[in-house]
């Protein structure tokens, strides 16, 4: 008898945690996916019909109806994540140009929202022969018209002047109260760089990497900064050479770790067809890539390579190790990726920003109904969205993991800082140390 009762109680609280998600008390802008409704399909098409650029509709759904409601619940989980109201407007439109694309940052200090421009993409005519350009906007502005579904033109999109120009800037992230930006570089002689700059005029930049010992990088896509060490962990891939701006590669595509205090770089992973989107999780104890290996750019399309995201665990000396599968995707390829501050996964993909546990079930979607090649949180309850032609800005429960320590200063107080210079000079009894104090 108690085994049975036992047995009972189990199935009870595991039904508790299998149940279907309800309808009941489901926000406005939300609706519940039931994934047990396309197991089986009456008819399938063949992979040259569908494939990972098309949009998958579910039964009983139309494009029109997922966009209607575009926060796509498929598990309870994800109502935590979005809360009671979430909204999604769209901001800012541009008929072909795609000048919403990657490097999604939020400068804390001026509540403002960076992103560039696609380099390479046709339409935009960018990569060789001019670069992608920095944008940013308001968040104030964008706040003001979330009430609205389609608010483009409402909001002030502006164009910044880094100083010099930042070359095909990529990635980006929160560094030291700046900056810091993937650049892919242009041409045989303008090198793929890190470049830190400042969120606020006049925007002066200043490269702090661009080689290998020597050897120039692919093209630098992604970037991230470890919660604890502080060390830029970045990924290098082809895209460059891939959209025609860049020569062949000269090294195998990879992720490297760069500590600008001792200047030290090092890989830690290797193994990808395109490493593309970097995150850490919170806590820092792991680290999750992108692979985008299924798209090859001008070379197209290989619907057998990775649309996938790898975990690793993140080691105490920073080394990446126990290489995971995390997630693949169905819709396009996961590109740019963040965690939030309660560890679930974010990427975009191919029809807007899915969402997973930290388990890597998929537990919802904001919906946009085409490529989102990134997005970020601004702070709490708030997201910016770049799907190429479209900004959106979100408004939702979840906060990011937001890394970033400015270097305080402290000008009440004098500070007089020594280097010991050590000048080495032969003698024939050996080498003789002269201290020199140097007064900054």
């Amino acid at each position: 008898m108690v085994s049975q009762r036992s047995s009972l109680a189990t199935l009870l609280l595991l039904g508790s945690f299998l149940a279907p998600v309800s309808s009941n008390n489901i926000p406005a802008q939300a609706q519940v996916i039931d994934q047990k409704a396309f197991n089986v399909l009456a008819t399938t098409q063949p992979p040259a019909e569908f494939n990972a650029k098309s949009l998958f509709v579910p039964p009983g759904s139309t494009g029109d109806s997922l966009a209607q409601q575009p926060f796509h619940v498929y598990d309870e989980e994800f109502l935590k994540i979005i809360g009671d109201a979430p909204t999604l407007t769209r901001i800012a439109h541009s008929p072909k140009d795609p000048i919403f694309h990657e490097a999604v940052v939020w400068s804390k200090e001026t509540d403002e929202v960076f992103f560039v421009q696609n380099a390479g993409a046709k339409n935009a005519g960018t990569g060789l022969q001019k670069s992608a350009i920095i944008e940013k906007i308001s968040l104030a502005d964008a706040a003001a018209v979330s009430d609205k579904s389609d608010a483009a033109g409402l909001v002030n999109v502006i164009t910044v002047p880094s100083s010099p120009t930042i070359l095909n800037p990529n990635g980006a992230t929160n560094y030291r109260g700046q900056i810091v930006f993937a650049g892919e570089g242009q041409g045989d002689n303008e090198p793929p760089a890190l470049w830190v700059m400042n969120p606020k005029s006049p925007f002066n930049a200043t490269v702090i990497l661009n080689n290998y010992f020597g050897r120039q990088f692919n093209s630098l896509n992604d970037v991230a900064i470890h919660p604890s060490s502080k060390d830029i962990y970045f990924t290098d891939t082809i895209y460059g050479y891939a959209q025609d701006f860049r020569p062949a590669p000269g090294l195998q595509d990879q992720v490297y770790r760069f500590n600008p205090d001792t200047g030290a770089v090092t890989v830690v992973a290797d193994g990808f067809d395109h490493p593309n989107g970097f995150t850490f999780s919170p806590d820092g104890k792991h680290a999750y890539v992108a692979d985008t290996g299924i798209d090859s750019g001008f070379f197209g399309l290989n619907f057998t390579r990775p649309a996938s995201v790898y975990r690793f665990d993140v080691k105490d000396d920073g080394t990446l190790d126990n290489r995971k599968t995390f997630a693949f995707v169905h819709s396009g390829a996961p590109d740019g990726i963040h965690c939030d501050s309660w560890g679930n996964v974010y990427a975009g993909c191919g029809d807007g920003v899915h969402v997973w546990n930290p388990s890597g079930k998929l537990i919802g979607k904001i919906y946009v109904g085409s490529s989102t090649a990134n997005f970020n949180f601004a702070g709490e309850g708030r997201m910016v969205i770049c799907a190429e032609t479209n900004l959106y800005y979100a408004t939702l429960a979840a906060a990011g993991s937001y890394v970033d320590k400015a270097v305080e200063h402290h000008p009440k107080h004098a500070c007089l800082l020594f280097a010991i210079c050590y000048s080495l000079s032969f003698c024939s009894d050996g080498f003789n140390r002269v201290y020199k104090p140097l007064h900054f």
